[in-house]
């Protein structure tokens, strides 16, 4: 059965015509809200990233994740990502398997590398360990997650010499999933590990993951894992109106504000044109548009790529808040019946 949500990095950009900026405590405040109505209009999944700089306003995600589940009763709560590299393992699996306690099993963890790199420098990491950082604690995280009595002898990391972690996850194993920008290297050690793979697919054709993602599901089960472990996800950025002109006016700005934002501090990024945003939109990763035109985007791409699936990455950049609870409610009352009927038909 396919999956669809939203994925969210509480992006603090100004805001179009009032050149407002939210501040962090009003966007959190927002998220929660945003978790709650997308819980009620029956998505499935909804995941908030990790940052530590002033144009995102989460840096704990599992903190409001426990939040937004008070009132909620289904959908599932993971971050996307939690930046294992510059956390404590043992931590990571507490703070998640306290709220898997609160929402009742919901949570979930998705872990990365991190695109961004000020966590290394804020939290005393060298840059120089970056890919052996990655590997080694989540190695430690997947021990801890099979194990309640922890042995373990690291090289970047602390002995622990036979302690209990608590409080465990209830009843199962903590669902940990890899999230990766699309590296094909990446996504062979991930399929060795047996983990699901997410896929940030933000920009050029969608199709281009094709490969990758066979190459995953080969490896995968060439080393004896079964398409239930092997599952694959997506997060793309978009925002759904009630047409397609009115979506693609208002994404415009937000989007932009973002993309600048990031070109100022990485050389191979450049600023946001007009021209560059409706290629992606036409034949890019960009889901932007009415209801139809966005579900059947989403159709295309899942089923070519054999996701299992689909986050909206909703918004991308800060758009006033009433806007983005009603693309959350079209995404769960229009969108997600469309892509839902088509999946169950086949």
């Amino acid at each position: 059965m396919i999956e669809l949500g939203i994925s969210t990095f509480g992006e603090t950009t100004p805001i179009e015509h009032t050149n407002e900026v939210l501040s962090h405590a009003q966007r959190i405040t927002n998220l929660i809200e945003e978790i709650e109505l997308a819980d009620e209009v029956g998505l499935d999944i909804y995941a908030i990233g990790e940052h530590h700089r002033s144009d995102f306003a989460v840096s704990v995600p599992e903190m409001v994740l426990a939040a937004g589940a008070r009132n909620t009763k289904h959908i599932k709560l993971s971050s996307a990502t939690t930046n294992i590299s510059t956390h404590d393992p043992i931590r990571v699996y507490q703070n998640f398997a306290t709220l898997d306690a609160v929402s009742q099993g919901r949570a979930e963890v998705m872990v990365g590398r991190s695109s961004f790199t000020e966590g290394f420098e804020l939290f005393g990491y060298s840059l120089n360990n970056y890919q052996e950082l990655f590997d080694e604690k989540l190695e430690m995280l997947l021990k801890i997650n099979e194990h309640e009595i922890l042995d373990w002898q690291g090289k970047h990391t602390y002995t622990v010499n036979k302690k209990g972690v608590y409080p465990r996850v209830e009843g199962k194993k903590l669902p940990i999933w890899v999230a990766t920008g699309g590296n094909l290297e990446s996504s062979v050690k991930i399929a060795r590990l047996g983990l699901p793979i997410t896929y940030a697919i933000i920009g050029g054709d969608p199709m281009a993951f094709k490969e990758r993602v066979e190459i995953y599901k080969a490896v995968g089960h060439a080393q004896g894992f079964t398409d239930e472990q092997l599952k694959v996800a997506m997060h793309s950025w978009g925002y759904i109106a009630d047409t397609d002109k009115e979506a693609i006016d208002a994404y415009f700005h937000p989007t932009k504000m973002l993309v600048d934002a990031i070109s100022r501090d990485r050389a191979h990024w450049r600023p946001l044109t007009k021209e560059q945003y409706l290629y992606e939109i036409q034949r890019g990763a960009l889901f932007v548009g009415g209801p139809e035109t966005v579900a059947k985007k989403i159709i295309k791409v899942m089923e070519a790529l054999q996701m299992d699936r689909f986050m909206l990455h909703l918004p991308v950049g800060s758009m006033n808040h009433q806007d983005v609870l009603k693309a959350i409610r079209l995404f769960g009352e229009k969108v997600a019946p469309i892509v839902r009927k088509h999946f169950e038909t086949k």
